[in-house]
């Protein structure tokens, strides 16, 4: 039920959300040695784990956003930061995301948490951790929250969500990335989606998905339309969007979950700040700072002092654990 008033106090370039959004993107350059592992799903296709281990009793399991990795800088950043907490991190690698195709024609979604089921059963099945917490940027803050909504008998080992600049509503975010102002950054996702669904259209000629629909879409709705809801047996982009959203799963969460999302986000409509589910669920932590753009956050040009977000996540974890 918590509400909180954020800490969060940027310079005065980091009040332009849009310098905000992009700041660690393009002016930072940590570096991360994972371990990685792969695993295999029930469908014939793989997922690419990679794992930065302290030897700690506690696990963190990230997921990136959409066309991100494991070596997003914001995935790192929070790896970095974890490791020197003592927490192991496993940072996941969605379908098709790990720099190697996967298997299939289909690949990920925004709500597609069978697969992070599938890496938490690994988790579970091969090492001994005493707490595993799963933390989500973006869409992987979707998959997180709808996942520990979804389902009702997950592990007791796992202690809490976290979910970082989440479009809890799918529709109204799509809908707001659609707008003039956020061009920019709809094209930056439009462009690899478009490349990735020629390339596997070119991959399985035997599929009836429209090269020249994929060529055409220039926003998620028709992106969605013209291949996520047919490859994955929705309707058309709305269901899609209707199913997928972790707001319709929030009131069923059952642990501690913090949702922190910036109220100057160009990607969050208003339907993803959910104030009055928050106000009816105990075990919903919403956090919505004046400034902090889209999983930026930041403080200062000066890298050693500008790791916000990641020490929030960690107080966070560690009020829980």
């Amino acid at each position: 039920m918590p509400i909180l008033k954020s800490t969060y106090k940027p310079l005065f370039l980091f009040k332009n959300r849009h310098f905000n959004t992009a700041y660690k993107t393009l002016f930072t350059n940590e570096v991360i040695f994972y371990n990685r592992k792969r695993i295999y799903t029930e469908d014939n296709d793989f997922l690419d784990l990679d794992f930065s281990l302290v030897n700690s009793n506690s696990l963190v399991i990230l997921c990136h956003g959409l066309e991100g990795s494991a070596k997003s800088k914001y995935i790192i950043s929070a790896c970095t930061y974890l490791n020197n907490k003592n927490l192991d991190c496993l940072a996941v690698n969605f379908r098709g995301c790990s720099g190697t195709d996967n298997n299939h024609i289909y690949s990920y979604h925004s709500g597609k948490t069978d697969d992070l089921n599938t890496i938490i059963k690994h988790v579970l099945d091969n090492y001994n951790y005493k707490d595993i917490v799963l933390l989500g940027y973006s869409m992987g803050g979707n998959i997180v929250l709808k996942y520990l909504g979804e389902y009702p008998k997950f592990s007791k080992l796992i202690k809490c969500g976290i979910a970082v600049s989440v479009p809890v509503d799918l529709e109204s975010s799509s809908n707001e990335l659609a707008k003039k102002h956020n061009r920019l950054y709809l094209n930056r996702f439009m462009k690899p989606l478009r490349s990735k669904a020629l390339y596997k259209i070119e991959k399985f000629p035997d599929n009836s998905i429209s090269k020249q629909t994929i060529l055409a879409a220039k926003t998620f709705e028709d992106f969605d339309n013209a291949l996520t809801a047919p490859l994955f047996g929705f309707k058309n982009a709305q269901d899609y969007w209707g199913k997928s959203s972790s707001l319709n799963y929030l009131p069923h969460l059952k642990i501690p979950c913090l949702i922190l999302n910036a109220k100057d986000d160009s990607f969050l409509a208003e339907k993803c700040f959910p104030i009055k589910t928050a106000e009816l669920n105990k075990n919903i932590t919403l956090e919505m700072p004046k400034y902090g753009g889209h999983v930026g956050f930041n403080t200062s040009i000066f890298k050693m002092y500008n790791f916000w977000s990641e020490k929030r996540i960690y107080q966070f974890i560690k009020h829980i654990i």
